[in-house]
């Protein structure tokens, strides 16, 4: 590979490309993600294309970067990795990752695209810090970000609302 920060031992993060369109139109359609992302309305394939057309421009111009998580071995598809919020003035982003099925969780595709994502912000980007915004009722995310050193740095009470109840949101942090 190329990218000596993007790939690790068991999956590598590459650019989003055009041929990704039916995976970003399921994955954005998923109404089940939706209370991850504040999303209330289906994406078109013509709006998702757009964005595809656009995702070669820099993050330092959209501040936000998407990646998809592939498998070495096949260079299948099993999640993606987005920073977002991206402000370098003071020299942070936002991150969140997902890895699509179930069955694919818990095998260290997503730890190792998290440590890959954080050597790469800090590295290239030349961040500060990163944070991440997790339920807390998601203990397999807690488990992940604090497994790579995030602290949680506070609790947002009733943040989130899904399925008509309210749920707390940590916020986590790791600094350089």
């Amino acid at each position: 590979m190329a990218y000596i920060t993007l790939t690790g031992d068991l999956v590598y993060l590459r650019a989003l490309e055009p041929e990704d369109l039916d995976l970003v139109f399921k994955i954005e359609n998923d109404e089940n993600l939706w209370e991850l992302t504040s999303t209330i309305t289906p994406f078109s394939r013509f709006l998702l294309k757009q964005y595809l057309k656009n995702s070669h421009r820099d993050i330092f111009e959209v501040k936000q970067l998407r990646l998809v998580i592939c498998k070495i071995d096949t260079c299948e598809p099993v999640g993606m990795i987005d920073l977002f919020d991206f402000e370098p003035k003071h020299s942070r982003a936002g991150l969140g990752i997902l890895i699509f099925d179930n069955k694919e969780r818990r095998k260290g595709y997503g730890a190792e695209a998290l440590e890959l994502i954080i050597k790469y912000s800090f590295k290239v980007l030349e961040l500060h810090q990163l944070y991440a915004n997790i339920l807390e009722s998601n203990s397999g995310s807690i488990n992940l970000f604090e497994n790579q050193g995030f602290k949680p740095i506070g609790l947002k009470k009733d943040w989130v609302r899904i399925a008509g109840k309210f749920q707390n949101e940590y916020l986590y942090q790791l600094i350089k």
